[in-house]
This record gives structure tokens, C-alpha cells and sequence, in this order.
């Protein structure tokens, strides 16, 4: 298509749509069949590992199959209060719009105990809720639970399915500590309703489903996420290529896929840069992937350094020899060879640097999952 080949196909950053997307067909097929049977799930993976983008395009194959889906991102809900106004906006945009006439779509909010202030922005005439944050503690907890039971109830009315998603579900704890036991309470009345949690913080979506205490202990299917097959990747990176005008030898995908291992986000971005350096018409070759490369570390460089500043001395020590040579940094052997301090130590730095997602393990062999944070130690020497 014309303008095509002006324009970088392949994205960072933001959520990879349309072309911008690749594979993931066995998880979209899986998702979209355990939301259209009402099964509730929990999406673990970790961070740029490609969620939000997965299931965006679940959603797509959800409302084809005449399924509603609303979504809340709780990182943008700091209070209940907060939460109830995005959660009423979600349900009157992305289920009441699909089931009712426009003048009947806000009398699914009749009966709550606080009504919604409803605010028509003038320029797309998008609407907006608020609640009056000022009236007791309890009303705005009864008009959350009323929201809560919404969706299930009109999807129910009509015979739809439908899915709840929360994206970055971790936050729940923070929102308030009592949040998660309601929560639960609603949605365990709820069979009809696929419930699907996102988050980007693994240790702590973990600890509320996987802890006995937890509200939600084993109350949802747990899929992990992993990243995506060298073969399709590579495919996908020579496609994209060719359909805006250039060429990529095999052996610089090989050469991509050797530093990102089908990380999602580190492909996209290390093939942005490798799409920059190649004009139309020319080849990309195995040596530009380095240049390429070059041209990622500076882009991250704010991001690594910051990274740096806060590890402490012992993190810091890991994190070199980890980039030199992933293994086992608990054994004496390794400590001896990359000069580390007692494995105590090395453990508690383990724990702080897995918590914070630099690293991963895995029968006690660490590596840094970092994407290009050993490339960028390595190159400054830090």
C-alpha cells in the first residue's frame, strides 16, 4: 500500500495491534474459549512480556462471537471511589452501549446508592461518571458492589457472554486491603461472568492467587505466558520486511532472535531500530543487528542507569557476574570464579532483583530477563 514503506512496522512501547502483532494463536484460541465458557483466569507473565496486547486482541474475537467485554485498569484507580467511576463508564460503554438503545443506556444505573454525576464531553461526546467522594465510606463500597454485579446480571438479561478483565490487578491490594474480599464475594456469585487478571508485579499476583490467606487463593485457571517461538518470530520479523519495501537476510533474524531468545518487546524494539538503519529497497544484514543493537542501549541507557543507581552494592555485584555467565550464583563454585561474597548474601540480592523482575530463576540457575540490561552492563562496564 501506498506510504507503507515510510512508516516502522514494528512497535515498542505501546500495545502491539493489528500487524504490529504476532502468534499467539494456541493462547488467543485458549483465551477466548475459556472466556466464552465463563471460566475466570489469571494471565502471568513477566513485564513487556506482551498481556495487554494478547488480550486486546481476545477481545477482538470475543465481541466477533457476540461477547461483552469491559475492561478497568487499576493502575488509573487509586481509590474505590475512583474505581466505581471507571468501572461505570466500562459497563455503560462496552456492555449497556451494545445492549440498549442510547436514551435506556443509563437507566441500568437506577438503584445504586450513590448516583453517578453524568459529565457529555463536548467535543466527542464521550460521557464520564463521577461519584460525590464525600458521602460516607460505606455507600461508595455498596455502589462498587452494585457495579460489581452489573455485568453479570445484564449479560445474563439478554443471554450474552461476557468478560470482566482488570488489567494490573496487583494494584487491588493498594486500592484498599478490604477490596479483594469483595471482590471475591461477588464474582464467586457470578458463573456467568469470565473474570480475567492481568498484572505486571509476578511476585505479588502470585502471593493473591496462590496463598491459602488470599480471598482469591485458586479461584481462578492460572496460564502463564512465555515468550514467543524463534520460528513464527522469525517469520513474522521477514514479513514485516518485505511488506514495507526492505529485505532481511536469514542470518540477522538468527542474529536478532540471539539476543532477544522471542522476548516479545525486545524484538519489536530491536527490529524498530534494525527497520531504521535499512532504507527501502536495501538488505538487512547480520552486522547491522549490532549497530541495531548500539542504537537500543543508548535509547535505554536513562532506563538502565536509573536501574543501577538503585541496586545495592551486593544486587549490583550479581547483576555483573550474571551478565558475564547466568548459572548458579548460590554454589561456591560460581561465587569463586566471578568473586562473589557469601551465598547469604548473594541469596538476599537474588530475592530483591527476581522481586524487582531483572532477573529469573529456575532450579537455582539465574540469568538476567532484563531485556539488553547484560548488553548494557557489559558495554559500560558497570
Amino acid at each position: 500500500m501506498a506510504g507503507e514503506s515510510d512508516t516502522n512496522p514494528f512497535r515498542y512501547g505501546a500495545l502491539a495491534l493489528d500487524d504490529a502483532f504476532t502468534d499467539r494463536a494456541r493462547e488467543i484460541k485458549e483465551l477466548t474459549a475459556d472466556a466464552l465458557s465463563g471460566q475466570d483466569v489469571v494471565l502471568f507473565a513477566p513485564r513487556r512480556y506482551g498481556k495487554s496486547s494478547l488480550m486486546w486482541r481476545v477481545s477482538q474475537e470475543l465481541v466477533k462471537r457476540r461477547a461483552l467485554v469491559a475492561e478497568v485498569n487499576l493502575m488509573t484507580t487509586p481509590t474505590i471511589t475512583r474505581l466505581a467511576e471507571k468501572l461505570a463508564r466500562a459497563i455503560h460503554d462496552d456492555i449497556a452501549s451494545r445492549l440498549f438503545r442510547a436514551k435506556e443506556r443509563l437507566s441500568v444505573f437506577q438503584g445504586l446508592r450513590v448516583r453517578p454525576v453524568v459529565t457529555v464531553d463536548p467535543d466527542d461526546g464521550s460521557l464520564s461518571f463521577s461519584f460525590d467522594a464525600a458521602r460516607r465510606p460505606e455507600d461508595v463500597v455498596a455502589t462498587l458492589e452494585r457495579l460489581l454485579e452489573l455485568p453479570g446480571r445484564l449479560a445474563g438479561e439478554r443471554k450474552r457472554p461476557v468478560a470482566l478483565v482488570f488489567d494490573e490487578f496487583q494494584e487491588v491490594v493498594d486500592i484498599d486491603p478490604q477490596l479483594p474480599r469483595l471482590m471475591r464475594s461477588v464474582f464467586q456469585e457470578q458463573p456467568e461472568v469470565a473474570h480475567v487478571y492481568l498484572g505486571s508485579k509476578r511476585h505479588m499476583m502470585h502471593r493473591i492467587f496462590n496463598d491459602a490467606n488470599e480471598p482469591f487463593w485458586r479461584s481462578a485457571k492460572q496460564v502463564e505466558l512465555g515468550v514467543i517461538d524463534t520460528g513464527p518470530f522469525g517469520e513474522y520479523i521477514e514479513r514485516q520486511f518485505e511488506r514495507t519495501g526492505r529485505t532481511i537476510e536469514r542470518p540477522a533474524v538468527d542474529a536478532v532472535l540471539a539476543h532477544t531468545h522471542g522476548h516479545p518487546y525486545a524484538t519489536q524494539e530491536l527490529c524498530y531500530f534494525l527497520w531504521q538503519r535499512t532504507a527501502a529497497g536495501e538488505v538487512a544484514v547480520a552486522a547491522d543487528v549490532r549497530l541495531a543493537l548500539g542504537s537500543v542501549l543508548n535509547s535505554e541507557h536513562a532506563h538502565f542507569s536509573l536501574v543501577w543507581d538503585d541496586a545495592s552494592s551486593h544486587q549490583r555485584l550479581l547483576l555483573r557476574a550474571l551478565a558475564d555467565e547466568p548459572g548458579h550464583p548460590l554454589s561456591s563454585d560460581y561465587r569463586r570464579r566471578q568473586g562473589l561474597p557469601s551465598a547469604s548474601s548473594m541469596q538476599r540480592a537474588l530475592q530483591a532483583l527476581e522481586q524487582a523482575e531483572l532477573i529469573g530463576r529456575d532450579r537455582g540457575r539465574a540469568w538476567i530477563s532484563e531485556p539488553f540490561l547484560a548488553e548494557w552492563i557489559e558495554a559500560n562496564d558497570a
